[in-house]
């Protein structure tokens, strides 16, 4: 038995033409660029913007310092309301979380900072003037400070 098969070429499904015509078809993304879909306005950063309302582009504050950990993720739902940074800057990209607090990152490619704990301690002012009323008990911030013997020295300075 042969069964009849109506031929398909004439046939054209919506998904079809939708594709075609790339209804739906979004820009592809590029540094400073937000879901909106507009760049950050660079004049308005330098505050010499003359449009204002009128400009193309997105107007956000300058002092943001610190990437968004959720727009790298493409999660920010707050826009240019968020008080963190959406643009792709090395330079300030937040602290990695497992560096932070084990020491370590595992991951190769990770694209946060990895800041060295000895450059987070800092000189106590009052231990360096003398006497810290914490003692050794604030270790982490207390270094104590170079101390030479006085005789030695003066023995050097003679002989």
């Amino acid at each position: 038995m042969q069964a009849l098969v109506a031929p398909v070429q004439d046939v054209k499904f919506d998904i079809e033409t939708a594709l075609e015509m790339q209804l739906g078809a979004k820009p592809l993304p590029f540094p400073g660029m937000d879901k909106s879909g507009s760049g950050i306005c660079t004049f308005h950063l330098r505050s010499i913007c003359d449009i204002g309302r009128t400009c193309p582009f997105r107007h956000v504050r300058a002092e943001k310092a610190v990437v968004c950990k959720h727009w790298l993720r493409g999660l920010c739902k707050k826009g240019d309301d968020c008080e963190f940074l959406h643009e792709y800057d090395m330079a300030k990209m937040p602290e990695c979380y497992f560096f932070q607090k084990f020491g370590e990152c595992g991951n190769k490619e990770c694209p946060f900072l990895h800041i060295d704990p000895e450059s987070r301690r800092k000189d106590c002012e009052w231990y360096d003037r003398g006497f810290c009323r914490h003692g050794n008990f604030i270790s982490l911030l207390t270094i104590p400070p170079v101390m030479f013997n006085l005789k030695d020295y003066v023995y050097q300075l003679v002989a």
